[in-house]
């Protein structure tokens, strides 16, 4: 079980899920929260580059190579066989933050916003998805659970923490 508060942002590729949450975090950072961010991509990645140190490091193979700067900080980490970790596992990697918000989950047991974009021609995840909670849309179609304007991001904001009202 989750021990931290925990949003997803699930759609099909192309609903504007990163535009969205990129449009919502200031408005959630602008009411003092300190806002975390996860990621899953559905494919290979990797942020690092060929002929890089950091890069060279890891295909010497060192497991994890952490990258160090006045600026930030990086922690890149093999998987080589292992499976990829759970999203509980990674959140419990985050600390000092009062919410998560995660991108691309659709599956997870999470409360989660649906994003969707009916140019995409992709059909709703709800209900077939467990965990919505609610639609950010700018269909017309109609869900018995609230539909958000994506097109509103303080509207979005503001769902999420009435949502956490009091645990945040």
């Amino acid at each position: 079980m989750f021990d931290k508060k925990i949003m997803g942002f699930a759609g099909y590729s192309g609903s504007g899920k990163t535009t969205l949450l990129e449009k919502v975090i200031p408005f959630l950072t602008a009411q003092g929260l300190r806002i975390a961010v996860i990621k899953h991509a559905h494919h290979d990645f990797d942020i690092d580059k060929p002929g890089k140190d950091t890069y060279r490091h890891r295909k010497a193979g060192a497991g994890e190579v952490l990258i160090v700067s006045s600026q930030r900080w990086a922690l890149m980490h093999e998987l080589n066989d292992e499976p990829e970790p759970s999203l509980e596992y990674l959140c419990s990697r985050f600390s000092g933050y009062d919410l998560i918000l995660a991108e691309g989950y659709k599956h997870a047991a999470i409360p989660k916003l649906e994003v969707h974009r009916k140019e995409t021609g992709s059909e709703s995840l709800y209900p077939s998805e467990p965990g919505i909670i609610a639609v950010v849309t700018n269909s017309k179609d109609k869900f018995p659970l609230p539909v958000l304007d994506i097109d509103a991001p303080k509207e979005v904001a503001a769902f999420i923490l009435d949502y956490f009202q009091g645990k945040l």
